[in-house]
This record gives C-alpha cells, structure tokens and sequence, in this order.
C-alpha cells in the first residue's frame, strides 16, 4: 500500500530530477538568505544579507580589499550604521559621524584593545609566550594593576604629545630628511624620469630608520632591507589572514623575517644605546614586561612600519597635487618662501610649527589635510565587551566588532559637498572664498563634524604620532617645493591617477599606477638655492 502511494506519487510529481534539484537549492538558500538577514536583538542595526548566504561579506572584503565596505556602505548612504553578519560573529559599520564619536566615547565597553594581541601575533609573528605577555592587563581601570600595552600606549602618546621631545624628535627628522634631499639635488638629472613613489619612498625610508634607530640602523647596514620592508607592507593583508603565510604571503612573510632577525642583531649588539630616546624607553618597557629579546625586535619592526608608511604616502600624494597644478605650486611656495628667515651670507631657517600653522600657510595645510582625507579609507576598529546600547538605540552584541568606515565618511556628500570624489583642498582653507586669507577662521571647516575627519582615528585611538607625522611631512614637502622642479616626461599636464582602494585599507592608499616625473633642480630660486650647509630647522 505504502509503495503503490509513494509510485503514485512520484508518477504525479510535474518536474523532472534536475528542476526538483533547482528548486530544493532556490528553497535552501532562500531559508539561508532569510535566516542571515535576521536581527540578533530588534534594536539591532538593519542587518544587510550576505548574497552568497553566511559567507559573502567575508568573502567580498577578501576580493575586493577596502572598497567592499564603502560601496556597501555609499549604496546605503541612509543607514548611519548597518550590520553584516559573517560566521561566528556580527561586523557593526558605522557611517555617520555622530554616531562614530558616539563609538569613541564608549571606550569602556568598545575597545580596540583586545584585538591587538591577535593581530599582531599576526603580522608580527610574536611567539605565544609574548601574546599571553599582551594580553594581561589590557584596559585597566583607575588604580589597576598595568600590562604592556598599557605602558607602551601611554608613553608613545605623552612623548609624542606637544611638548620638548616632539621639538628633537621633529627636529632630527628634518634634519636627517634635509640631507638625504640634499645628497639627491647634487646628482639630481633632469633627463631621467623618477617613479614619484618610489623615491618618496626611499627617503623616507632611510631617513626614519636614522633618527629613530641611529647611524647603526638595520637598513643603512643593509640596504636590501628597504625592499623587504616594502614587501612586508604590501603583504600585510595576507599576513592577517594568517592562512599558511610562508606559503600564501611568501614574500611579506620573508621580508618580515629578515627584518625581525636583523632588528634583533642590532638589539642584541646594543646599538639601539646610540638611537632615539623614544626607541630605548620602548626597548626598555617591553624587557621590564618579560618580552624576550627576539619579540621586541618584532615589536620594534610595528614602529618602524608606523614611523615610515604613511608619512611616506601622504608625502607622495601632497607632491603630486602640489606640481600637478602650477597655480596651486604657486601659492604653497610663496607661503613657504614667506616663512623662511634668510640672514647674510646666504644662510636660511626654516621654523617647524609655521609650516602646519594654517594663518601662516592655510593652502599648504588644506592640501595636506585634502591629501589625507582623499588618501584615507582606513577603519577604526573596537571590540563589543558587553551587550551595549550606542546611543541609546543601537544594539550590539557582545563580542562582535565595531568599525567606524572612513572610507564611507570621507566620501560621504552630504559632509564633503557633491565634488566629494576629486582633489579640492578649497574645502579645508579658512575661507573658501579668498585662498590666502590667512588669520581668518574656517568658516566651511567649523560646520563639518570633529568625528568625519578620519585620517588619524579618534577617541582613546587617536594615533598617537599625528603631530610628529604632519610636522615631519610638512618638513619633507617644503623641502622639495623650495628646491626642485617637476613635470611630465611628455611634456603636457602632471596627470593624478586614483587610489588603489581595493586592498585592505590599514594606511593612505598608494595610487593605482606609478607616475614618472623629471625632477630637476629649482632655476628661480635666488643665489645657489637651498641645501644642507645653508638650512637650519627650528621650531
């Protein structure tokens, strides 16, 4: 009887084995879709769906790096912060500036802290040992007994805080980059096209490694770690992902190797004694928190990276916007020109705190804070501790992550105005209206959010170094402004390419393709010019 039913069934059954096989996939990933779109709480955040149902955001943020994020986020420009559920946990992006101060002001329970120790075991490939070193202690309260991190974060931000010790380590830096720049201007050949990024680059990078780690540093050692150190960097997503990475991100996970083991000579044979104070006390700090040796040279490896990458790409896009436009050229040097103080005979100073003094020099502020604002797609992230109310509306779940999207806020119109997507440093001058009007407040900037500005973070994470990386880079840029011409090897307009956004965004953004420039020697700047006999910095 059972089997004489189920034949009939089956005889009346209208669709064959393959559209029974569609429809019974349609159903199951319909059920999937449904059940990934619903709320953990209903005060959640709108949850947005993966497409491929559990596994799609994980997925699309490992193909398209960055810029997956701030296209989910623009397509939804009227969701100030929405949920992607991805396995095991919930990402809440946020994407309105109230609501990223809001974050910010929640540090007890949305901390970045916890994450830290994971990622940086890594990138930095720290041992285990060192890892349960870091995460003790990590957000201690009032009167609570310290960890690592804790030490580490508070003396990075007093010593590089307005005050004595930002004046020489500013001070070193530009002296170091002035001669590095002055070494170039000697053999400087016009006929000779020159990846802008690459040289940028380089003297960046050999200038950092001197003032923060002395003339015996790894690099001026060994030259052929600076191409390690590039090959690190640009492996760094890979490295997070942390899926077999001597396999999968081979040549950062090399060039993160040799650099941990030349740090490590140069810890070991004490040379570190003759660099930067701020190297030895962090030196110091992790000896006195039972880090071994081998780990505070990976340690130290973070501060390198800190203390090179982004002041080497924001310099790169400050320049090329700078003599991509000869108007905007112009303007910057005669600013500078204003500032320099020349004593007989052919003698110059040039005073730090002038240059990021936005009455003194408003275009070449607004181009660096453009620069950074267009280059900038990076998040701030912090884990949830404890089921919490954001603002009193939003729910979020423990142990789930927040992230606030500058890439999303720093291409939002509604802050920026409708020429959000192109160069316009206009925008962040005192007065949109005259150019130079300097001593004027900023009548455009004052309405624009504190939170939407997300070049540097914000809150308790506000990077630490964001006065030392504008003076040094301010610094770099007016050297090369007094000094140097550049254009096009054809002859025609400097042409500015786009970002690279689709990588993961953990500094500036490099550009999507090289740019070449002949760079030669400045003709119309009086007397023998600018170098380093001839130019003092002072504060």
């Amino acid at each position: 009887m059972t089997m004489a039913l189920s034949n009939m069934a089956l005889d009346r059954w209208p669709l064959s084995a393959g559209a029974t096989s569609i429809v019974a996939i349609l159903t199951l990933y319909f059920l999937v879709y449904q059940f990934s779109s619903r709320k953990a709480d209903p005060r959640e955040p709108p949850v947005i769906a993966p497409t491929i149902p559990v596994v799609g955001h994980v997925l699309g943020m490992a193909l398209l790096g960055g810029r997956y994020i701030k296209d989910l986020g623009l397509r939804n420009s009227s969701l100030p912060i929405f949920t992607l559920p991805v396995p095991g946990s919930r990402i809440y992006v946020v994407a309105e500036p109230t609501l990223a101060a809001a974050v910010q002001r929640a540090s007890r329970v949305l901390s970045f802290t916890p994450i830290v120790p994971e990622v940086t075991q890594r990138v930095l490939g720290l041992d285990k040992a060192t890892v349960d070193i870091t995460r003790r202690n990590l957000d201690p309260g009032p009167g609570g007994e310290r960890g690592f991190l804790a030490d580490i974060q508070d003396m990075v931000y007093a010593w590089l805080g307005p005050g004595d010790y930002l004046g020489e380590l500013t001070l070193a830096a530009a002296r170091e980059m002035r001669d590095d720049i002055s070494g170039f201007r000697a053999q400087c050949d016009n006929n000779t096209p020159i990846d802008l990024l690459s040289w940028v680059r380089h003297l960046v990078t050999v200038s950092t490694a001197k003032y923060l780690y002395g003339p015996r540093n790894p690099i001026t050692a060994d030259p052929a770690l600076e191409a390690a150190f590039w090959d690190f960097d640009h492996g760094l997503g890979s490295l997070l992902m942390n899926v077999f990475p001597s396999v999968t991100a081979k040549a950062a996970y090399d060039g993160r190797e040799r650099l941990a083991a030349a740090l490590l000579a140069y810890l070991q044979a004490r040379h570190h004694k003759s660099g930067s104070r701020i190297v030895q006390q962090r030196v110091a700090i992790a000896l006195e928190h039972g880090w071994s040796m081998p780990a505070v040279a990976r340690e130290e490896l973070s501060f390198l990276f800190a203390g090179i990458v982004n002041a080497t790409t924001s310099t790169f896009w400050i320049l090329l916007q700078i003599f991509a436009d000869p108007t905007l050229l112009a303007a910057t040097r005669r600013e500078v020109e204003a500032i320099l103080e020349k004593s007989p005979p052919q003698k110059f100073k040039l005073r730090v705190n002038e240059l990021k003094d936005d009455k003194r020099c408003p275009v070449l502020v607004a181009v660096y804070r453009e620069c950074l604002r267009l280059g900038s797609d990076t998040y701030s992230t912090r884990l949830v501790k404890e089921d919490y109310l954001l603002a009193d509306r939003y729910f979020l779940k423990k142990n789930a992550v927040v992230q606030i999207a500058g890439g999303v806020i720093h291409a939002d119109r509604r802050i920026w105005g409708d020429d959000v997507e192109v160069f316009n440093h206009k925008r962040f001058l005192p007065n949109p209206n005259k150019q130079e009007a300097a001593g004027e407040k900023w009548e455009k900037a004052k309405q624009i959010h504190p939170a939407a500005f997300r070049a540097f973070g914000g809150g308790k994470t506000l990077c630490p170094g964001r006065h030392f990386a504008m003076n040094e880079i301010l610094a770099f840029v007016a050297l090369v402004v007094l000094q140097f011409d550049m254009k096009a090897p054809s002859g025609g307009k400097i042409v500015v390419p786009k970002k690279n956004d689709g990588v993961l965004p953990v500094h500036i953004l490099e550009p999507m393709r090289s740019v070449e420039l002949l760079i030669s020697r400045r003709e119309d700047f009086p007397g023998d010019g600018l170098h380093a006999e001839n130019l003092e910095f002072i504060m």
